[in-house]
């Protein structure tokens, strides 16, 4: 999970507006399809990006077949972030959810000049509410690294709790990385004093 991410790319040129998932405070989730591949993969390709979710850049082709099979994939759910002039700011994801035992985890990415204006936040907590509110989830869990300190944030007001640390869990550029892990639970969601995504 990261709020440091990648260049904006085209940000889609006055996209025109789309069908909307679900709702925030001041963001809307839309359903990440095939033609968001270039924007996805710009984002992803930044090094501040990479270093902070522990990933490595990968060929626009690979980014689009992995839309096309995470599409017929039960188990995550991949939104864009769209502030209300449709404009995409980030991306968002359910991934590994496990309709059994009711766990799935958060992924976060955010455009960098879109960071710092509190829509990673409003984007979590909307993603939380869905899982928690329409799924029956009852653990959600986050990992990013230790020094990540805006993501730590974002996931500490949305009222993820820190569990510990994995250490030395992810390697990039040839260095090792501790992994601070944060988890969420239904019964903390429900104590949680603010609106809901459906009261937007």
């Amino acid at each position: 999970m990261t709020e440091d991410t990648g260049i904006a790319g085209n940000e889609h040129d006055a996209e025109a507006e789309r069908e909307l998932s679900w709702r925030a405070k001041s963001v809307g989730l839309a359903a990440v399809d095939i033609d968001d591949a270039e924007l996805l993969h710009g984002w992803r390709s930044d090094p501040v990006t990479a270093y902070e979710i522990g990933i490595w850049p990968r060929s626009l082709t690979a980014m689009r077949e992995r839309i096309e099979r995470d599409g017929d994939d039960d188990d995550r759910d991949d939104f864009l972030i769209l502030l209300p002039d449709s404009t995409p700011i980030g991306h968002i994801a359910l991934s590994g959810q496990n309709i059994v035992n009711g766990t799935a985890q958060v992924e976060l990415m955010l455009a960098p000049q879109h960071r710092g204006h509190g829509h990673g936040t409003d984007a979590l907590d909307a993603l939380v509410d869905l899982a928690f509110g329409e799924l029956p989830m009852h653990r959600l869990t986050a990992e990013t690294h230790t020094d990540n300190a805006p993501a730590l944030a974002v996931l500490a007001k949305s009222g993820f709790v820190h569990e510990g640390i994995s250490r030395a869990a992810c390697l990039h550029r040839g260095r090792r990385h501790d992994l601070a892990v944060f988890s969420l639970l239904r019964p903390e969601w429900e104590a949680l004093n603010r609106p809901r995504a459906w009261d937007a």
